[in-house]
């Protein structure tokens, strides 16, 4: 089995990737997902971040996620704490599911903070995916986010060098899907595929 850290600066298409990864085959999860189930209601996850962030961030029984973004990119203790609290659940929910996968599966982990958690080593193989600020920034507008909620975002990452720094490879998004998805398909039959096989 091969384990692949796919991370990437938001919007710089890093699910748009995935998904080129999972009809090629790969099983893909993603890490903001397992976050989600993490905290969803009735579990502990959910019981802390309440305790931590108060009846204000809960509308109609969940957790509003908006309210909750908001606090944590204007407050760096506050988006610790939230870590702190959704890091370890994530981690034990991966872990289950690498330990039910086949030997001859490829497991894309699409997973945003990779350097902030310091987890490289923890894969076989690292992909980031790249694009310049600018494409970045109109691709999150088209998404609906405002221009301060994208700087605070983009500023509460890790920079492009140091994810560059810690990936055995980088897909450049700056062209058209067509271009990334020909990246795609030549790292999964060049490289993925011939690693997976050992």
């Amino acid at each position: 089995m091969l384990v692949v850290a796919l991370t990437g600066g938001i919007g710089a298409g890093k699910s748009t990737v995935a998904q080129y990864f999972a009809e090629l085959g790969a099983l893909v999860i993603d890490a903001d997902q397992l976050a989600r189930i993490a905290i969803e209601r009735g579990s502990d996850g959910f019981s802390e971040v309440l305790l931590r962030f108060g009846d204000d961030i809960i509308v109609n029984g969940d957790i509003d996620r908006k309210k909750l973004a908001e606090i944590i990119f204007s407050d760096q203790s506050a988006r610790k704490d939230l870590e702190a609290i959704i890091h370890p659940r994530v981690q034990a929910i991966f872990a289950e599911a690498v330990e039910d996968l086949g030997e001859d599966d490829i497991l894309i982990y699409e997973i945003p903070l990779l350097v902030e958690t310091d987890a490289a080593e923890k894969f076989d193989y690292v992909i980031t995916v790249e694009a310049d600020l600018e494409s970045r920034k109109a691709r999150l507008l088209k998404k609906g986010l405002y221009i301060s909620q994208i700087e605070k975002r983009i500023a509460a990452q890790a920079t492009p060098q140091s994810r560059e720094a810690i990936a055995d490879t980088v897909i450049r998004n700056d062209g058209d899907e067509d271009e990334l998805l020909r990246q795609v398909e030549n790292l999964w039959e060049s490289v993925l595929l011939p690693l997976s096989l050992g």
